[in-house]
């Protein structure tokens, strides 16, 4: 009886805790990235709008 495999885990069990640990931790970096593009999108609309400058267009001098 002591040879039997009643209380070793299964390969299985340590794929399935890896798999959620490693969703977990990629599931947060989602939400703290999407929680950024958030603040930073909200800090862009709150300034004031800068008209860019009028660029001026040389024309081309004549071919001699």
């Amino acid at each position: 009886m002591a040879d039997t495999n009643v209380f070793k885990p299964k390969g299985d069990a340590k794929n399935e805790a890896t798999t959620k640990t490693a969703r977990a931790i990629i599931d947060s970096e989602a939400a703290a990235r999407i929680a950024k593009t958030a603040r930073l999108r909200k800090a862009r609309l709150a300034q004031e709008p800068v008209e860019e400058p009028v660029k001026k267009v040389k024309k081309k001098a004549a071919a001699k």
